[in-house]
């Protein structure tokens, strides 16, 4: 726990933040010029940074892009004070509410036998906010990347019941979405059938991973990462061999690829 005196030197390093934000925005003229629209892309980029030095467990960068999260979220609530909507004291005790509105196990008499009771009265609860989701799905956000965006609504279903009774039970699933999606194949039925059943089969497999404790976006990245690096390794051998890819046959390809296996 942060102790009193680091307490301290917290609120005085986030006035000091402030202050270096009013001079930014009365004398540097291209943070006078921002507006909520032009920072937003810019937010999403940190976000990204942020994102990848998670998955790299670089704390160094970690620090560094939470700072300029931090940053934006300033920039932000100095717009919106500017225009007379809110300012960055609001947008704190906006969340500060929440939270303890949220925490009836913390703050109240609700009692909780773990972390899915808690996820479940944090859903009710957001239906029930006089501002919150008027129902279960309300919340996702529509602009949320698809893989990420099946695993929120799973995630929110799930909260309020619609769950599988034993986890194992999801294979069935699986396997009925991946058969159905051969059959689609096989028959050669349309292109936007086909795809529809490749999106049902990708759903059941993003409910597979929830139920399982896997956060598929970032299973899928750690793949994604471990495939560019063994393929960087086949690119690098078959360039020393003073060789092409093109030239090489598949054979020849997966024989240095299991070479790269040893690298992981």
């Amino acid at each position: 726990m942060m102790t009193n005196k680091r307490k301290d030197e917290a609120v005085k390093a986030f006035l000091r933040l402030l202050e270096i934000m009013d001079d930014l925005r009365e004398k540097c003229p291209w943070d006078r010029e921002q507006t909520l629209e032009s920072i937003r892309p810019l937010t999403i980029e940190e976000t990204y940074e942020l994102s990848e030095g998670i998955l790299e467990k670089d704390f160094s960068t970690i620090k560094k892009e939470l700072g300029d999260i931090l940053l934006h979220i300033v920039f932000y609530s100095k717009i919106a004070e500017e225009d007379k909507q809110f300012d960055v004291v609001d947008v704190i005790n906006s969340l500060c509410d929440k939270l303890i509105y949220r925490h009836p196990h913390i703050y109240g008499d609700v009692k909780v036998g773990g972390t899915n009771d808690v996820l479940e009265n944090w859903e009710q609860l957001k239906i029930k906010e006089k501002d919150g989701n008027k129902t279960v799905l309300s919340g996702v956000p529509s602009s949320l990347p698809a893989l990420i965006k099946a695993n929120r609504i799973q995630e929110k279903v799930r909260a309020v019941g619609f769950d599988w009774d034993e986890r194992s039970q999801v294979w069935d699933k699986v396997q009925e979405e991946l058969n159905e999606l051969k059959h689609e194949v096989e028959v050669n039925t349309s292109d936007e059938d086909i795809e529809l059943e490749f999106g049902d089969l990708l759903f059941s497999i993003v409910n597979a991973a929830r139920l399982y404790g896997v956060d598929p976006e970032t299973a899928l990245e750690r793949t994604n990462r471990k495939f560019m690096k063994r393929f960087g390794y086949l690119e690098q051998k078959t360039i020393k061999q003073g060789k092409s890819l093109k030239e090489m046959t598949l054979d020849e390809m997966n024989k240095i690829w299991e070479e790269a296996k040893r690298y992981d």
